[in-house]
């Protein structure tokens, strides 16, 4: 495609100096430039670096055009200037790759916690529905034909395009897709025309990014802002931010939660190790719901995923049915070797995903709640001794460990957790097979084992270098030994 034509879209171009070449790629990231290539340099968002020293090694790999927020003499390669370079990259990937996104129904799911599990559980109700769908998501990328490992929730602007082309090649007729506040405050989905948007919940997170709770929540709110007219607004009304979130929504609004002027209402719910009950009073009447998956905070969940089906006018016996067997890789999954006491492994990694978490298991346990977990570093350091205080507080013993340390010391970050968990009972071991070890070395029969931090995560990040590490694995292993 020529360089004119994927420019058409694009706002705030302050000059270009260009022979109108045709693009074979896009990139971002000068090591992964080809011969054809458009190379967009995106400035520093506080999370990633500044593509802009990167110009002259784009051209060298073969850059044919170079998008970039400052003017750089590039020679005879194409040069195009504009004030953002996040929102320029959405525009050119979304014609690039000729709007892939308008040729299927949009679903997005934003909120603190729950999105995962929501967005699997709306993809069972869209399959059930013969509505083919495509899966974008911190697990997983699902293409419809292909998987990719997710290495980003929501990816940027030209590799999310470039994988609803491949969903909509693949026949597929939907997509439903994690929105994260950092994909919204960059302009990652920029464009994309949801038609339904569902915000599960919002509590402290990523404050090493957005720094206030009021950005935070700013940054969701862009999603609902920029809904058409005639999409729907699936939220949380048990939630205080949805009324935030809802100030400048034209959409439909469709609530749920608990209480009574909710519009699809949970009346009764109940979570056992044996999976959830959960009875709802919708406008299309009551739905009795039976789920494999446990856990409190799973209603919430379960519910969100019926409601968005309504307002996609899919009947809600197929929506229950779909509903029955589904389970979430990492999301308060079970393993079990024949022991004696509850393992479960779950991805909370923020205090009230833990909170939450640690409640469903204190219910579960007919013993002690041991509670292996840690912080990741390069994180907001501010939840560290509130993530203590909660495991102090609901479970008996903690045992306090890496998760993934990053660019951080393990031990500094293990020493801000510390103050949370003042007297009570604790065990520090910064290596994380040996405090899974030791968690499960004090276990006896009744007794629960949670793991929390990592879910379906099948590697430790230390100082830049993942090595393999997948909680499931490790416990599994040791277990076995255990028991066997």
């Amino acid at each position: 495609m020529r360089l004119r034509e994927l420019l058409s879209d694009v706002p705030d171009v302050v000059r270009t100096r260009e022979n109108n070449p045709n693009i074979r790629g896009i990139a971002t990231h000068s090591g992964r430039v080809k011969e054809g290539d458009l190379f967009v340099a995106l400035s520093s968002d506080g999370s990633l670096p500044d593509r802009h020293p990167f110009i002259f090694q784009a051209v060298q790999a073969g850059a044919r055009a170079i998008v970039a927020e400052r003017d750089v003499d590039v020679g005879d390669t194409a040069f195009v200037q504009t004030t953002d370079t996040h929102r320029a990259l959405a525009h050119i990937a979304h014609r690039f790759y000729n709007k892939p996104s308008k040729q299927l129904k949009m679903i997005g799911v934003t909120g603190t916690n729950g999105k995962t599990s929501t967005v699997y559980l709306i993809r069972a109700v869209l399959n059930a529905a013969g509505l083919a769908p495509g899966l974008i998501g911190t697990i997983e990328h699902d293409l419809g034909i292909t998987r990719e490992i997710s290495h980003n929730s929501t990816p940027q602007a030209h590799d999310l395009h470039r994988m609803f082309r491949a969903m909509v090649d693949a026949s597929c007729r939907s997509a439903v897709m994690e929105v994260t506040s950092h994909g919204l405050a960059q302009n990652r989905v920029l464009g994309i025309d949801y038609e339904v948007a569902v915000f599960t919940n919002l509590t402290r997170d990523h404050l090493d990014y957005h720094n206030t709770p009021g950005a935070y929540l700013a940054a969701k709110a862009r999603l609902f802002d920029n809904l058409r007219s005639d999409a729907y607004a699936v939220v949380n009304t048990d939630d205080a931010a949805s009324k935030i979130l809802m100030q400048k929504c034209s959409a439909h609004l469709l609530s749920y939660g608990r209480l009574e002027d909710a519009t699809v209402r949970i009346l009764e719910g109940s979570t056992s190790q044996g999976g959830t009950r959960l009875c709802l009073q919708t406008p299309r009447g009551k739905i009795d719901l039976e789920l494999a998956l446990q856990g409190d905070f799973q209603l919430y969940n379960a519910t969100a995923a019926v409601t968005a089906g309504l307002a996609l006018e899919i009947e809600p016996d197929i929506i229950a049915e779909a509903l029955r067997e589904i389970r979430i890789p990492g999301r308060f999954e079970g393993i079990d070797c024949g022991q004696n006491f509850g393992v479960f492994v779950d991805y909370a990694h923020a205090p009230d995903g833990l909170k939450n978490v640690l409640q469903t298991a204190r219910a579960f346990a007919r013993g002690q709640l041991i509670c292996v977990f840690g912080c990741g570093g390069d994180r907001d350091k501010g939840k560290r001794p509130v993530m203590g205080g909660l495991s102090a507080k609901l479970a008996d013993l903690s045992v306090v460990t890496s998760d993934n340390p990053r660019t951080e010391d393990p031990d500094a970050i293990i020493a801000d957790i510390l103050p949370g968990l003042g007297d009570a009972p604790h065990i520090v071991e910064p290596n994380r097979r040996r405090a899974i070890e030791k968690a499960i070395a004090k276990a006896r029969a009744g007794d629960l084992v949670l793991i929390a931090g990592k879910g379906h995560e099948n590697y430790q990040e230390t100082n830049g270098i993942k090595a393999p590490f997948d909680d499931r694995e490790v416990a599994r292993e040791i277990l076995e030994c255990k028991v066997g």
